[in-house]
C-alpha cells in the first residue's frame, strides 16, 4: 500500500466513519474517529442564540488534539485511517458563524491548522441529498433529529465546492449514492481495489449499474 495516512471525508450521512471502519479490517490500519460528542450540538440544531460558534471551538479544538497525538506515533508503522481532515471545521464554519464569529474563528484556526499533520491520500464520499437524508434518518442519531433537508443540502454542497478546489493531496472521489459497502461485500471490495489502485492527482469513480 502507497499511502500511510489516508482520510475519509464527506457530507453529514455519507457514511464516513463506516466507511473507515471496514477499510481499518481490510488494511489492518489504525484508525482515528472524529469525536462527535459535542455538549453544544443539541442547541445548535435547536438554533439557540451563540451555539453556533460555541459548537463550531469544540470541534475545533477536539480535532485538532486529536489529529496532533498523530505527530507522537510512527506513521510509517502502520496504515493510519481517519474519518475527517482538519479543514473540514473551515466547511461548516463559513456555513454557520457570522462575520464577528468567523474574524475570532479564523485567527484560531490559523495558528492551529500549520500544527496539524496532513493526510497523505483523499477519498471524497459524495452521494445525493435525498440519499444522505435516508442515511441520517436511518441512523437515528437524537441529536440529528432536528437537522433539516435545506441544512443538508447546503452543507453537501459546500463539500462539493470544497472538494472541486482541493489540491493538497491525491484525491479519490467515491459516488456513494448507489453503493452500500456496508451491506454489499463486493461494493466493498471494489472500493477497496479504487483505492489501491490509486496514484496520483485526482480520480473519480462512479460505479454503474448497482443495485441496492
Amino acid at each position: 500500500m502507497k499511502f500511510k495516512s489516508i482520510a475519509v471525508e464527506g457530507p453529514i450521512g455519507v457514511g464516513k466513519t463506516s466507511f473507515v471502519e471496514l477499510l481499518a479490517r481490510k488494511f489492518d490500519a489504525h484508525k482515528i474517529l472524529e469525536d462527535i460528542d459535542n455538549p453544544f450540538l443539541n442547541d445548535f440544531y435547536q438554533d439557540k442564540p451563540g451555539s453556533a460558534f460555541q459548537a463550531q471551538l469544540f470541534f475545533l479544538l477536539s480535532r485538532y488534539r486529536q489529529l496532533q497525538e498523530l505527530t507522537q506515533r510512527d506513521l510509517f508503522s502502520q496504515i493510519m485511517l481517519a474519518d475527517y481532515i482538519f479543514p473540514k471545521d473551515k466547511i461548516f464554519a463559513y456555513l454557520n458563524l457570522d462575520d464577528s464569529e468567523l474574524m475570532i474563528y479564523d485567527k484560531l484556526y490559523n495558528m492551529l491548522e500549520a500544527q496539524v499533520p496532513k493526510p497523505d491520500l483523499v477519498i471524497f464520499l459524495q452521494a445525493e441529498t435525498s440519499c444522505l437524508v435516508d442515511r441520517i434518518l436511518r441512523r437515528r442519531r437524537k441529536f440529528e433529529a432536528g437537522i433539516s433537508e435545506a441544512y443538508i443540502n447546503e452543507v453537501n454542497k459546500a463539500y462539493n465546492y470544497y472538494f472541486f478546489h482541493y489540491n493538497q493531496a491525491p484525491l479519490l472521489v467515491i459516488d456513494t449514492t448507489n453503493i452500500d459497502f456496508v451491506h454489499q461485500e463486493e461494493h466493498l471490495d471494489e472500493l477497496v481495489e479504487q483505492i489501491r489502485k490509486m496514484d496520483r492527482g485526482v480520480q473519480y469513480y462512479r460505479p454503474l449499474g448497482k443495485a441496492l
